[in-house]
């Protein structure tokens, strides 16, 4: 079955998605987003909300409303390395009001834009359904002479009433980093080699607890408590591949390791009985050479897997979305977007995005020390030291809040429901 012709149709219901749906929507253009799964609820998401987004709420008049859900706000990023707490960054000497950052669970987040997006007249929102294939013009008559499939037109999808396709004047993946879509449109990433995975878990809060403190690093390992009122989404670093080993020693070295690392937890790590409790993140940098061809792009996580060092992938997916809505939409209610313009979207936020991939891989260097039972502090943690001084954090306050491009809404606003 085939679908009336949509602006746009985007597969993924993540932060990038969901963004650039509604922007495009906010636009009055028609856009169906494909989310494969039945709700958004998945756990050990990315919890940050930066500045730079939070700025961008305001300008789309949501500021107020998403600050209302039960969220967490912190003016500073604290740490404790080998046993030292320091400020490592300062949202307050940001401009305000947007000079803090939020945890929010990321299904919070995406319910919330679904349902700001719903009060628009041209949103379509298709949960629980599949995207399988892309759907392609036939290319015109003398200009294929490899054979090769025209323009994409659209995907093809799967859900619980059959077979459909979803035809559109652009098709945008942004269904993450294993994402289907590129696969089918014929676009691989390059990795850049990671010596580190995540461990990700749940705990209780203990009962007389410290400080906010993004992490723990020493020697020891590092742990990450990202506070989420009552409870921790909780990581640990471990040394890349070791997964296996770690669960052929027992849950209780693991947790002997854990308390070790952060003697915080000592108190409630024995919640931990079980290894379905915890979920391996494997730690990914890549990006795609070429996010596009014709009536196709990739973006966010689809076109670059960020690591969760400063919890900036969900920051740079939206600041994807934002520059895509804004270089498209005029040309999407025009009839078909150029892949000059898509060129264009790439050049301007793959800049950022290899900058930000380059300290990430800079950090992880330094992490991985901790993963050999290494001390940090003598030589790789000395820049983290530093870190902790005035200057240093006003410049990180800047990298990590604001971005290295940071967008701005430019897309006009349409009639709502």
């Amino acid at each position: 079955m085939i679908q009336p012709q949509r602006d746009c149709v985007i597969a993924g219901g993540g932060p990038a998605g969901m963004m650039l749906g509604y922007l495009l929507a906010r636009a009055g253009l028609e856009v169906t987003v494909v989310e494969k799964h039945a709700d958004f609820f998945r756990d050990f998401r990315g919890d940050t909300i930066h500045p730079s987004t939070i700025r961008l709420l305001g300008e789309l008049g949501l500021r107020e409303k998403f600050l209302s859900l039960p969220l967490t706000r912190l003016s500073t990023l604290d740490a404790v390395i080998e046993g030292e707490r320091m400020t490592l960054v300062d949202f307050g000497v940001l401009r305000p009001p947007d000079n803090f950052l939020v945890f929010a669970p990321q299904w919070d987040f995406l319910d919330f834009l679904a349902r700001e997006a719903q009060r628009l007249p041209g949103f379509d929102l298709r949960m629980d359904t599949e995207v399988i294939g892309l759907v392609h013009q036939p290319s015109p008559p003398g200009e294929d002479p490899a054979g090769e499939e025209g323009p994409v037109a659209g995907v093809r999808v799967r859900s619980a009433s059959g077979e459909q396709q979803i035809r559109a004047r652009l098709t945008v993946a942004a269904d993450g980093r294993d994402s289907a879509l590129r696969k089918a449109a014929g676009l691989r990433p390059v990795e850049a080699g990671v010596p580190i995975d995540v461990l990700w878990f749940s705990l209780p809060k203990p009962s007389d607890p410290p400080p906010a403190t993004l992490g723990h690093l020493s020697s020891a390992g590092m742990v990450i408590t990202i506070d989420r009122g009552d409870t921790y989404q909780s990581g640990l670093i471990i040394k890349k591949g070791t997964f296996p080993a770690l669960q052929r020693a027992g849950i209780k070295a693991f947790r002997t390791r854990l308390v070790k690392a952060a003697p915080v937890l000592a108190g409630v790590a024995d919640t931990l009985t079980e290894w379905e409790q915890i979920k391996l993140l494997t730690v990914q940098i890549n990006r795609l050479p070429r996010w596009h061809r014709p009536g196709f792009i990739a973006i966010g996580d689809a076109a670059h897997a960020m690591s969760p060092m400063f919890g900036v992938g969900v920051n740079y997916a939206i600041q994807d979305a934002v520059a895509l809505a804004n270089a498209v939409g005029t040309e999407l209610r025009q009839g078909v977007v150029p892949d000059r313009t898509l060129a264009g979207v790439q050049a301007r936020r793959e800049r950022p995005v290899k900058l930000m991939q380059a300290i990430q891989g800079r950090g992880h260097r330094v992490i991985a020390r901790s993963t050999e039972g290494r001390r940090i502090v003598p030589r790789a943690g000395a820049a983290l030291l530093r870190l902790g001084s005035p200057v240093p954090r006003r410049i990180t306050a800047r990298l990590i809040g604001v971005g290295l491009l940071p967008e701005h809404a430019r897309t006009p606003v349409a009639g709502s429901r």
